[in-house]
């Protein structure tokens, strides 16, 4: 077995031993470097020539000594030259294996303090918007006059003042709301059971097809469109909201994008048009739900009513409050213009998280649904449970009542759509679908004539028969939002392959 020298990486010719590494070196290597160094070239410990300690080998006889003008003098050089071309090799060999170790420890560094920046900029921001709330609700603590004691309490901690929960729902609110179901039942009834007459009849209906596809309103970074909704007063303007963190308006007869509100920090799962006002709404899973103004392009409100994420979301029909849902098992009732929370309740017997809400057409009841599969009715005005639907299994995806004010239609991860009668209080019909059929969403048209179910493609049902009369698989992914144009006039939907698709004749 040959030594190597742990320098040269080459055998010895004088071999010998650093008692201080136990490595072999060629003598007059290591006393080269012990010269210029002092330290043992492989763990950096002093070192002197006088502990070398020397390797008894076999050599050949050597040469006696040459002239300075021989060839081996030439040769004597040459091999001093190599010595130290492999003294300064291993050198910058040491110092590669360092400035490696550095470069690491920097990169780290600058990780961390990525990190760092990025978690202190999230601070900043929740900050500013906490304080962007509590200054309008700063003005409406005094007319509650409330005890001093319960202002401290409410915004000692910057948080949305708990003053938005025990402001209630007063007299004047109350009498609003009734008077507006009065005038919705009353012109139900007028409207009657007569079907308008510019109403797209189910035999056109089945005649549709797509005729615009557009799939650039959300980023390609984070696809998919999660929720969408029409402009009741001028359905070519279409809201959604995507799992990009951004609200788009876009404009269906311009095909542009009027207004890309940012301002979630994180994916937006609800959105509502006002009928009457350049306003929308978004709700998301970071737990708020935000008031935009369209032609502004930013955000005027941020109502805080819930502690978990928003999951559902629901205008009333007078355009002034929002209903919300959450996982932190309450639904809300807050006033848009404030950003109050007039009321907050939850079912403490049930102690399960709500998935979706909507509001009954008269505006006084309206349904939730939960993640143990029921669907709940709900007095607005007495804030109680007057109804309980059983009857899927997982959680319920997506509710949705009929113009008529008779029909609840529901949806849940059973492969299912269930009728409900609110009459009766009963499950009259069962639309049983495919096998692993995700429903994501459901809507009826303003007449309550179709049904449009949304999820792993799109099927529309006309009512009281409930047979299907259109089926569409252009999504490439799941179908999230549907939406009907005025008397269906067309068919609008949004899925998780980033497209926001029209259908008509």
């Amino acid at each position: 077995m040959s030594l190597v020298c742990a320098i040269s990486n080459e055998v010895p010719e004088h071999p010998c031993v650093s008692p201080v590494s136990n490595q072999v070196f060629e003598r007059r290597l290591i006393e080269k470097y012990i010269a210029e160094n002092g330290v043992d070239p492989m763990n950096s410990q002093p070192l002197s020539e006088e502990q070398l300690i020397d390797i008894k080998v076999s050599h050949p006889i050597r040469p006696k000594a040459p002239s300075s003008t021989s060839i081996p003098a030439i040769l004597k050089a040459l091999q001093d030259e190599w010595d130290a071309v492999m003294l300064h090799s291993f050198t910058l060999r040491q110092q590669l294996q360092t400035t490696r170790q550095e470069l690491s420890h920097a990169l780290y560094q600058h990780d961390a303090a990525c990190r760092v920046i990025a978690r202190l900029t999230k601070e900043v921001t929740a900050a500013r918007e906490a304080l962007a709330t509590l200054k309008p609700q700063a003005g409406l603590v005094a007319p509650q006059s409330m005890p001093a004691s319960q202002l401290a309490a409410g915004g000692a901690g910057g948080e949305p003042m708990e003053v938005s929960v025990q402001v209630g729902m007063t007299p004047e609110i109350i009498q609003k709301l009734q008077d507006k179901a009065t005038v919705l039942t009353t012109e139900r009834k007028k409207r009657g059971k007569t079907v308008p007459e510019e109403l797209v009849r189910a035999e056109d209906l089945s005649k549709y097809r797509q005729v615009a596809s557009h799939a650039g309103l959300h980023s390609a970074s984070v696809p998919g469109i999660l929720c969408m909704d029409l402009c009741p007063s001028d359905t070519n303007k279409v809201l959604t909201g995507g799992a990009d963190k951004n609200v788009v308006v876009f404009d269906k007869k311009e095909e542009q994008i009027i207004a890309t509100l940012k301002g979630h920090t994180k994916k937006v799962t609800s959105v509502i048009y006002h009928p009457s006002q350049s306003v929308v709404f978004s709700a998301s899973p970071d737990s708020t739900i935000r008031v935009w103004s369209v032609t502004g392009g930013n955000c005027i409100q941020v109502v805080r009513a819930h502690e978990a994420s928003v999951t559902g979301l629901s205008l009333h029909a007078t355009g002034d409050y929002l209903l919300s849902s959450s996982e932190d098992q309450y639904w809300a009732f807050s006033d848009i213009q404030t950003g109050q929370v007039l009321t907050k309740v939850t079912d403490e017997a049930a102690g399960v998280a709500l998935t979706c809400a909507q509001f009954h057409p008269d505006g006084l009841i309206f349904g939730t649904g939960t993640a143990d599969s029921q669907i709940k009715i709900w007095d607005l005005k007495e804030h109680t449970n007057v109804a309980n639907f059983p009857g899927h299994s997982g959680p319920v995806t997506s509710i949705a009542f009929s113009e008529n004010g008779y029909y609840l239609a529901t949806g849940a991860q059973d492969s299912s759509v269930k009728l409900w009668d609110l009459r009766k209080l009963k499950n009259f019909k069962t639309i049983a679908l495919d096998n692993n059929y995700e429903v994501k969403s459901l809507v009826f048209d303003q007449s309550g004539t179709y049904l449009a179910v949304g999820g792993s493609d799109i099927r529309v049902y006309i009512c009281k028969q409930w047979s299907e009369v259109l089926n569409f698989s252009d999504h490439s992914g799941l179908v999230t939002g549907l939406a009907f144009g005025d008397n269906a006039q067309f068919l609008s939907s949004a899925g998780m392959d980033r497209s926001l698709k029209f259908y008509s004749l």
